[in-house]
């Protein structure tokens, strides 16, 4: 049962807010902060109000039960109003509990996101070139805008890896299930023999890190310039563009030649290391609680084979929830890909509540 002085916590922040954005007063980053706050609450609070005038229904309904001089009648309607009362107690606890569950600051992240090409060769890289696509897709139906920031091709026409940003609204908190081992099945068009082939690529779903996220000192950066060896033109080639940033304190290097220009391939480079760095920061933390860890699907572990494509067969299985959807074309084209998250997130907050069954760490207001 969650406190009833909790509850009231919500209604209150509710109202307060309703006044405070009624000033027209508030500083444009501060009022576009509380705006959501409100929006937020506002689907919330019927569900709080309701949970709160339980008690009193109950001890109302209870009362017509234990007075012995009211008819059978009455006695079976309020006894049938008691139970429906119980059942809406329970629901509203629970979209409650869910809206109290502790937010991951990061959900309302833009999102740096890169795939790279695992076992499997040149079909590998053609199953990158399928996963990018399905995400352009997914991304555009949303309004996200997407920015290249590095691509390697392949031989066969392929990605041997992408790396690419998405921006616009709760991009992480919907990106962040992806991270992980993604697996194809399928015949090759090279394959003679008709013989199905497993493959693999690496995905991984890093929030964006502002300056305020994570502090990089110059003095451990070794930054290195040379010749781009990649496609772009005659002056991507004979001049030094490309630039190397190896982090000394954690070994990460990061290695951009896709501009022309230098300073855009260091500003690019910086951007993917910060965003490393970020998530090593975030991965160490959540290895420290791994009770907490266990309990989340979006853990963000790329080791973690999370999902398989299986062409023969026209489906895209989620280990994780051991979910199934029988229209592949669908989902790599963006179609269905809702409701895979749909119902990874809610699986999500299952673990997430049943952990707070130990530990009823609900958010407070």
């Amino acid at each position: 049962m969650i406190p009833v002085e909790k509850v009231k916590k919500i209604i209150e922040r509710f109202i307060l807010l309703e006044k405070e954005l009624s000033t027209g007063k508030l500083e444009p980053k501060i009022l576009a902060k509380k705006s959501k706050e409100y929006s937020d609450l506002k689907n919330i609070v019927p569900y709080a109000k309701e949970y709160i005038s339980f008690e009193k229904n109950k001890k109302d309904l209870n009362n017509i039960l234990q007075d012995k001089n009211n008819d059978k009648e009455m006695i079976l309607l309020a006894e049938k109003e008691l139970k429906d009362a119980e059942v809406s107690r329970d629901n509203n606890e629970q979209k409650l509990k869910i809206f109290l569950l502790p937010k991951d600051k990061d959900d309302e992240k833009n999102t740096i996101v890169e795939i790279r090409a695992g076992t499997g060769g040149l079909e590998a890289t053609l199953f990158v070139a399928d996963l990018f696509r399905m995400y352009e897709k997914v991304c555009s139906k949303k309004g996200w805008k997407i920015e290249i920031i590095s691509i390697s091709k392949s031989e066969a026409g392929g990605f041997k890896e992408v790396i690419f940003s998405v921006t616009g609204d709760s991009i992480y908190s919907y990106l962040k299930y992806e991270s992980g081992v993604h697996r194809v099945q399928r015949v090759p068009t090279t394959e003679a023999q008709g013989r199905v082939h497993t493959s693999a690529a690496t995905v991984a779903i890093l929030p964006e890190a502002e300056d305020v996220d994570i502090k990089i000192n110059d003095s451990d950066l070794r930054i290195d310039v040379f010749r781009s060896s990649g496609p772009g033109g005659q002056s991507v080639n004979t001049t030094d563009s490309a630039v190397r940033i190896t982090h000394a304190p954690s070994g990460i290097v990061v290695t951009q030649q896709d501009e022309k220009s230098q300073h855009k391939n260091k500003a690019k480079a910086l951007k993917i290391l910060r965003a490393r760095l970020y998530e090593s920061e975030k991965l160490k933390k959540e290895k420290e609680r791994s009770s907490e860890r266990k309990s989340q699907i979006g853990s963000g572990d790329r080791s973690e084979r999370i999902r398989t494509y299986n062409f023969p067969q026209g489906r895209v299985t989620d280990h994780r929830i051991n979910f199934t959807l029988h229209k592949l074309t669908d989902f790599l084209n963006g179609e269905i890909h809702e409701e895979m998250n749909d119902n990874l997130r809610l699986k999500d907050q299952d673990l997430k509540l049943k952990a707070l069954s130990w530990n009823e760490n609900l958010r407070t207001y």
